[in-house]
């Protein structure tokens, strides 16, 4: 088995609220002392991690997923990273009614041993609305022991709620055998009425024990029951992190990291579904992966494809990768800096030629990553408005883990990506050494997110302040920014773009692990 090794991978007022409240008995909510941060005023704490138990880390929390349906918003996230061996103590969530503005916010109980339930930890937090069954899924990766080094240990599971704010308790969706290790979740549902699978929901996952064997299963009945997992026929590559999309047809497509099972190099893959998850065929390579390993050395962030999707069915991809830098692939060195690209497809076989969104000058050795891509479904082609969330660093090639000065940052466009706003801070500056610790390095998580609720760009992200003693303050927090667009055009890739030697530059931005 071929394992990609990666180390990944102003101020506001204090804030204290002295209440903790029990919701309805299936969750809990509070928030401890919030520290001082230097932000934009659009920068909101939204949770922390209330969690205590003496072998996961506190105050942490990482990995958020968002998910939008008119002005509600609800945000899922890890809370109290285990150093080791992957996962948290439980899954946390928060919601908003009014686009972002403000937030309710809770744990998922009945999930792992420190919320009343049975897993050990919990990871991979992704939500979904079903709208043909008005319910709030969320789909989270749980361990009955560990993840990283485990085979029988990991399940698939997905919590449900009709209000965002009162969660069930788990309903399996797929469970390993005794060899099997699961990672990477993803969930989506068919929200079109005109689609022949409205209100089926499909949920993605690979087998890392397998080759990362990719696998899907479908739900007709709002996440209460789940199909029989299903694979790709050929599959020539080790999958990692896919996000699948639906379009008004009711066609699924699937963009997702692999590499290669032959020559072992990296790339980014398309596939998909035109009879409602019974088959997926039409795997495609859409790009190599190319990134710098500028913040290989501490950081365990990711840049898995975001993938969202227009109200026509265009989708649109984003991840980092350094294409139009000069040193890219240079061994890894730092030599080079990450951007933002863009490609789109209207059918998950043909891809546009990458685009580099602006978000600095090439050569500004500003190190962008972990990018998150929001769009409205309510708009579409030239008058689609997107909005991308993502972490950056100046003095790339020069400064370390705790020395460099780490933001949230983003940029919007109402032109469908042809140009862009001017971007800006949500957060910042943090350190990495704030951070949860992991065996790969310090963790903001896989992804973050974002997600556009009445023309406002809603993102999650992850923010620390400076540790008390050994006490992290890592938490969770929102920027609510109303959509604007710009006149900062994109680059086109004119080249085809490099290819990655087998196990070298890109994998180390990608983790085997939850």
């Amino acid at each position: 088995m071929h394992f990609v090794s990666l180390p990944r991978k102003d101020h506001i007022p204090f804030l204290i609220v002295t209440t903790l409240m029990l919701i309805a008995g299936l969750s809990f909510a509070a928030l401890r002392p919030i520290h001082a941060l230097a932000a934009s005023p659009v920068a909101q704490q939204i949770s922390s991690d209330l969690f205590t138990n003496p072998t996961s880390q506190h105050q942490t929390q990482v990995e958020p997923s968002t998910f939008s349906y008119g002005s509600t918003v609800v945000a899922a996230f890890q809370s109290g990273r285990f150093a080791t061996y992957g996962g948290a103590s439980g899954i946390s969530w928060a919601t908003s009614f009014d686009a972002g503005l403000t937030w309710k916010r809770g744990t998922l109980s009945g999930l792992t041993v420190a919320a009343d339930g049975s897993y050990a930890r919990a990871s991979n937090p992704v939500v979904v609305y079903d709208q043909a069954h008005h319910i709030w899924l969320l789909s989270v990766l749980a361990a009955k022991t560990q993840f990283q080094g485990s085979s029988g240990s990991t399940a698939v599971v997905v919590s449900r709620s009709s209000n965002g704010l009162t969660w069930s308790n788990p309903v399996l969706v797929a469970a390993t055998g005794s060899s099997d290790y699961f990672d990477k979740d993803w969930i989506v549902c068919d929200n079109h009425p005109t689609s022949a699978y409205y209100g089926r929901c499909y949920e993605e996952w690979d087998n890392g024990n397998a080759d990362g064997q990719i696998l899907m299963s479908s739900s007709n009945d709002g996440g209460l029951t789940w199909s029989q997992p299903v694979s790709p026929a050929s599959q020539s590559f080790s999958a990692l992190g896919g996000q699948p999309v639906v379009q008004p047809s009711g066609n699924v497509i699937v963009p997702i990291y692999g590499y290669d099972l032959t020559t072992g190099a990296d790339g980014i893959y398309s596939y998909r579904s035109t009879d409602g998850g019974a088959t997926w065929t039409d795997l495609v390579k859409v790009s190599p992966s190319t990134y710098s390993g500028t913040a290989a050395p501490f950081y365990r962030g990711g840049s898995l494809p975001s993938a969202k999707i227009d109200a026509s069915g265009k989708v649109y991809l984003v991840w980092a990768g350094c294409y139009f830098e000069a040193n890219c692939l240079a061994n890894e060195t730092g030599d080079s800096t990450d951007d933002i690209v863009l490609t789109t497809s209207t059918d998950g076989i043909t891809w546009t030629p990458l685009q580099r969104i602006p978000l600095d000058a090439i050569g500004s050795d500003v190190e962008h990553i972990t990018a998150a891509l929001a769009v409205d479904s309510n708009t579409a082609g030239s008058k689609a408005h997107l909005a991308v969330t993502y972490y950056y660093w100046a003095n790339a090639g020069s400064c370390a883990a705790a020395t460099c000065q780490i933001y949230v940052g983003l940029a919007m466009s109402t032109n469908g990506g042809t140009t862009w706003s001017q971007h800006q801070t949500l957060a910042g500056p943090t350190t990495a050494t704030w951070w949860a610790s992991t065996e790969y390095g310090y963790m903001t998580g896989d992804y973050i997110s974002a997600s556009i609720a009445n023309n406002r760009a809603v993102s999650a992200f992850p923010v620390a302040t400076a540790p008390t003693g050994t006490t992290l303050h890592q938490s969770m927090y929102s920027g609510s920014v109303f959509v604007t667009g710009g006149s900062i055009a994109c680059e086109t890739l004119t080249v085809t773009p490099k290819v990655a030697p087998a196990g070298g530059t890109s994998g180390k931005n990608y983790h085997m692990g939850s």
